[in-house]
């Protein structure tokens, strides 16, 4: 199992550790606040379980059906995880609304907020930990779950010290007001998760920042060429694909010009870990004089 596997089994038991403590304190004290935040930690265990399964699945070598082999899949959690959180949201702002109508007392907060800060301090050691992971091995899946984690240790402090208030001033209508405030953060974190995971899986370009440093990387290694153009890049999970036409002198010979190729690819790997890169080749009378421009 590698690591990253290690880390998505670590974060199912941490999800289930929290969400024992959480629901520990709703019950503790009755606050629809806290049971927001329960809630959101069942998303947390679903997420996990999540990543855990498309990380195994994309390790798996690519196939027949599959040449471009399996990572996309951490994306397809990605967007799994984001409906589970839409969803979280809603359940959240429906029993925000029915307390609303009937009210509620809130029962003493100290054996709540003791468990709630326990909890909030556990995800928020994990969700660095598990911040690194996921830049270690670019798992798109394992930062949608630290994302996740950060939202849910940012939304636990603000109920934590909303409900402080709460009981300090006796509103108890500032309980379902925090609730509904949870989910509608809660709903906003989902739709982002959405939208990012969609456009990866839509092969949207990678950031203008990335696509600025391969344009570098092949300016500076394809000396002897004329131009490279018709750039495309995209990602697929932990990986990244790039192609582009390279123009070289009519007469250069086959060998020379493949010499130049194995030049600019070991360069861009070099500069980027799990780049695929395919160059096509052409004559100086098919130059358009745009793109990355090398003499």
């Amino acid at each position: 199992m590698e690591r990253a596997q290690r880390i998505a089994v670590g974060s199912i038991a941490i999800g289930l550790a929290v969400f024992a403590l959480k629901t520990a304190a709703w019950r503790l004290t009755g606050s629809v606040a806290l049971y927001s935040d329960a809630l959101e930690s069942v998303v947390n265990v679903a997420s996990a379980v999540l990543a855990y399964g498309a990380l195994r699945v994309a390790v798996m070598p690519a196939d027949d059906k599959h040449p471009y082999g399996h990572a996309k899949a951490e994306f397809f959690a990605a967007v799994i995880e984001g409906v589970l959180i839409v969803l979280a949201a809603g359940l959240i702002l429906q029993q925000a609304w029915h307390s609303w109508q009937h009210g509620h007392a809130v029962a003493g907060l100290g054996p709540g907020f003791a468990f709630n800060l326990a909890a909030t301090a556990v995800n928020a050691g994990w969700a660095l930990l598990l911040g690194r992971a996921a830049r270690d091995a670019r798992s798109p899946a394992l930062r949608a779950d630290a994302r996740h984690l950060w939202s849910d240790v940012v939304t636990s402090l603000g109920i934590v010290a909303g409900l402080a208030v709460a009981a300090v001033s006796g509103r108890a209508v500032l309980d379902p007001l925090l609730a509904a405030l949870v989910a509608a953060y809660i709903l906003w974190s989902g739709m982002r998760l959405i939208g990012e995971s969609v456009g990866a899986l839509m092969d949207e370009a990678p950031p203008g920042e990335m696509v600025g440093r391969v344009r570098a990387c092949v300016a500076a290694a394809a000396l002897g060429a004329i131009e490279a153009h018709d750039l495309r890049m995209r990602r697929a999970g932990r990986n990244s694909f790039l192609e582009f036409h390279l123009v070289v002198p009519g007469e250069m010979s086959v060998a020379e010009a493949h010499a130049i190729c194995d030049r600019i690819e070991a360069a861009l790997r070099a500069e980027m870990e799990g780049l695929s890169v395919t160059i096509h080749v052409e004559p100086d009378a098919k130059a358009k004089h745009r793109g990355v421009l090398v003499l």
